[in-house]
């Protein structure tokens, strides 16, 4: 454990005292309910925190993944300016509201295990809170610490959650070992560590991985400088698929400091080649929406070759094969150079293809009425609005995927999940439906989805959908498939036009069903709702991370 740690950990823990009978503890603007052990306790909540990037789950009671000091802002208990806050663990609740209330917009949770409440803490101890510079996690030099507030922020164009995969197999040997912890603390500070900028950590790839330190534990560029200096060497094969592996799915949990909407990415330093495979733990960061970056140093010699599993290894782990996620650095000695480019790089959000969003990692499904009453030319226009709503989304292999039914009396499955796996051909499949006719029995189409269109991919990564476009009374029963769907995890969107009754379909869509309920009188008023159920899907996918 590193003298950081060990200080930080005891300034978050240690009250601030008054007198005898007042202690209020220290904590960051990020703390959370979970994070507190005792029933009641006072708490001291730091001046200035950016509150548009608060997580407050319900209004007055809150959900304990919430942030306690903007739980206390969001209900009047103190300003941005900060104090002290009596803090009283609860029971989990079943509903947790969405209030904007003081300059913060709470969100709706439909169920969490605790909760807890906020209240003004005791006289003494507010009035010890006022006018104490709080220290949050940074180590005590017994010097007054300096204002810079820029710093402790840090560079809010690179807001980034960063894995450090450093190599500490054989391969590397102690000598390159301790160059390569200098690069990467190098890399570290240009990043522009801070509260609001980019958060790293460190794991360790050898014979086992081993995670040094988590987002969480440091939020100065020279708390994670001292850390990484303070690594030692392990030895071993380079497994590095293993450790790679390990990083996606253990590291970036909100536990353990990832933040949500934050761009996740997994920096592997590489000397030589990895002693195993890279390819499933490549499809394995992937899915769990984390951007790969391979920096290899001093490639396989030729004798060496004969050695590597894979030649073509980097490609197999990295986001995508487009030069942007792979850096090649000649040696370990004299790198400064190489810093600020990769910096550039990790820092070029746009570019961070696989992050996991609304956009590339959800299964849409569209049920279109084919029925006698839409008509030819009304189709042509239902079909224009799957389109413009398939369009929203990264289409691919391992991004979001589209499928279509159409229904009458019978189902008629257009093409599947699995058929199309690039935008292009899902909007050519979509112009080359062509119009069924016939009744309207819209409860067992929803049946025959669930079971044939859904079946295949219940236990995927993405997040389902399924959006009913129909016009009229369906002549059989749309409650019983529409629940059966929602508990198969399936949120359901209705889409109505013209006649389509409006008991019908709220009856279908998903809670709360006045956002999953859309009705337009004519159907050239389609087109006006695509953008209202994109925000209304991406919500609900962001609602179903936390």
């Amino acid at each position: 454990m590193w003298l950081p740690l060990l200080l930080g950990s005891f300034l978050l823990s240690s009250p601030v005292r008054g007198s005898d009978s007042s202690a209020a503890t220290a904590i960051t603007c990020f703390t959370r309910g979970l994070d507190l052990r005792k029933g009641t306790e006072d708490v001291l909540c730091p001046a200035n925190c950016p509150l548009w990037q608060f997580y407050v789950f319900g209004d007055g009671i809150y959900a304990s993944l919430s942030s306690i000091c903007g739980a206390a802002i969001h209900r009047g208990v103190i300003t941005n300016a900060g104090g002290a806050v009596r803090v009283k663990t609860l029971p989990g609740q079943d509903n947790y509201p969405a209030v904007n209330a003081n300059g913060i917009q709470s969100q709706v949770l439909s169920r969490w295990a605790s909760s807890f409440s906020v209240t003004p803490a005791t006289k003494d101890t507010a009035l010890e809170a006022v006018g104490r510079s709080v220290s949050t996690a940074r180590p005590s030099t017994g010097k007054r610490p300096k204002k810079t507030l820029d710093k402790k922020a840090g560079n809010k164009d690179c807001r980034a959650d960063i894995a450090f995969l450093i190599d500490g197999s054989y391969n590397i040997g102690q000598r390159r070992f301790n160059l390569q912890k200098n690069f990467v603390g190098k890399v570290a500070v240009m990043l522009g560590i801070g509260i609001e900028g980019p958060h790293v950590g460190v794991v360790q790839a050898s014979e086992y991985p081993k995670i040094e330190f988590y987002l969480k534990n440091f939020t100065a560029a020279k708390e994670v400088l001292f850390a990484i200096k303070e690594l030692g060497f392990r030895g071993g094969n380079s497994n590095t698929g293993k450790a790679l592996k390990h990083t996606a799915q253990k590291f970036f949990s909100l536990e353990n400091g990832a933040r949500k909407g934050i761009p996740k990415i997994i920096v592997v330093f590489l000397d030589g080649w990895p002693s195993d495979d890279l390819e499933e733990a490549g499809i394995v960061a992937r899915e769990f929406g984390v951007n790969v970056f391979i920096v290899s140093v001093a490639k396989p010699t030729t004798e060496e070759l004969g050695m590597v599993q894979d030649t073509g290894f980097v490609d197999k782990a990295v986001c995508r094969t487009n030069g942007f996620f792979s850096y090649q650095m000649p040696t370990w000695f004299g790198t400064t150079k190489y810093v600020k480019p990769l910096v550039q790089k990790l820092c070029s959000h746009e570019q961070m293809l696989c992050s996991k969003t609304c956009y590339n990692s959800i299964n849409i499904c569209f049920l279109i009425d084919g029925s006698s009453s839409v008509g030819e030319s009304n189709f042509r226009l239902m079909l224009d609005f799957v389109s413009n709503v398939a369009k929203a989304f990264e289409i691919s292999d391992i991004g979001s995927k589209v499928a279509a039914v159409q229904f009458t009396y019978d189902q008629r499955p257009e093409f599947g999940f699995t058929d199309h796996v690039t935008k292009e051909k899902v909007l050519s499949a979509i112009r080359n439906i062509r119009y069924m006719s016939g009744g309207t029995a819209t409860g067992d189409a929803i049946s025959f989805t669930i079971r044939n269109v859904f079946g295949p991919v219940k236990d995927g990564p993405n997040k389902n959908f399924l959006i009913v476009l129909t016009d009229g009374q369906s002549y059989d029963d749309v409650r019983g498939p529409a629940a059966a769907a929602q508990k198969a995890g399936i949120t359901v969107f209705s889409v109505g036009v013209a006649w389509a009754p409006l008991d019908d379909l709220k009856d279908m869509a998903s809670e709360p069903r006045e956002s999953h309920t859309f009705f337009t009188r004519e159907f050239t008023g389609l087109e006006q709702m695509v953008p209202d159920i994109i925000r209304s899907i991406c919500k609900d996918f962001l609602d179903s991370r936390q």
